[in-house]
């Protein structure tokens, strides 16, 4: 299928959806090559506010129901069409669907990585689907790139705070800009200062241990792209330890989740992260052992 073919396609799938029921059409809909209809575009349904949107016809009560939605992200009051999801809801749950698998299955661009003056290594997994199918070489780096890590930090450092991709390239570019500067300026009020910042590809939670094998770094932050869902696909937490090593319980870590625009927003969780290393390194623990 060539490219106007593909467009000829679209215009008569969005023409079919503005249908109405008599067979007519509301207005001519036309340049649908450009993404247009008329002399506007498309609009984004993306952008559409859910707990504002409310779908259920003739309500009793559509004030509360929207009072109730703004607690929640919940897809609540998207009402009906006979038994099946109104249009435009389906084609919400299809868009939120499509984003959360192009930030597992796309990288971080390189540009961000440059921009931000990060030292970019690997992992041991060579691609995203070596990635997403053996999560222990996630963990892991090789000799040669052990080394470069121990170049950046001295034996014994006192911090050390990662980025990861994780299983969400869109969080890292949504959140690190925001939430580093906050750590920075955070950790500065208490005279640390933060070497280099550890961009990781491929990276799974493990991959901090690992660098507090080589490094003896007292505490080691990983801000990591979460497992992304139909809510949002920019959600980011970050992960720390005190000396974390191989082999460390779960239970030693802390964790700082839900950092997106919905939730902690990113500049707020830098400040808390600033002062959770802070405590980490006055109370030399982490984790359920942080009292």
């Amino acid at each position: 299928m060539d490219e106007q073919q593909l467009k000829n396609l679209v215009e008569k799938m969005i023409h079919q959806m503005l249908e109405q029921k008599d067979g007519s059409l509301s207005q001519p809909k036309t340049i649908i090559g450009s993404c247009a209809l008329d002399e506007g575009c498309l609009d984004d349904i993306t952008t559409i506010d859910l707990k504002q949107q409310l779908l259920v016809d003739n309500p009793v009560n559509a004030q509360g129901y929207l009072a109730m939605k703004a607690k929640t992200p919940a897809r609540l009051g998207i009402g009906r069409a006979g038994s099946r999801y109104k249009t435009i809801t389906a084609l919400r749950v299809r868009a939120d669907h499509a984003a959360a698998q192009d930030s597992v299955f796309s990288d971080v661009s390189e540009e961000f990585v440059q921009r931000n003056h990060f030292v970019a290594v690997q992992t041991l997994c060579e691609n995203k689907d070596d990635y997403l199918t053996r999560p222990d070489k996630g963990r892991k780096f090789s000799p040669e790139t052990a080394e470069t890590i121990k170049k950046c930090y001295p034996r014994g450092v006192k911090v050390i705070v990662m980025v990861g991709d994780g299983l969400s390239s869109a969080a890292i570019e949504a959140n690190v800009e925001d939430c580093i500067p906050a750590i920075k300026q955070g950790l500065k009020l208490e005279g640390i200062e933060l070497g280099d910042i550890l961009f990781v590809k491929y990276c799974r939670v493990g991959a901090m241990d690992d660098v507090g094998e080589m490094t003896d770094a007292e505490v080691i932050c990983l801000l990591v792209g979460e497992r992304p869902g139909l809510v949002t696909a920019e959600s980011m937490s970050a992960y720390l330890a005190y000396k974390p090593r191989l082999g460390i319980a779960e239970a030693k870590r802390n964790v700082i989740s839900n950092i997106h625009k919905g939730g902690t927003n990113a500049v707020e969780a830098g400040a808390h992260i600033a002062k959770l290393i802070s405590r980490m390194l006055k109370e030399k623990a982490s984790g359920v052992d942080l009292k």
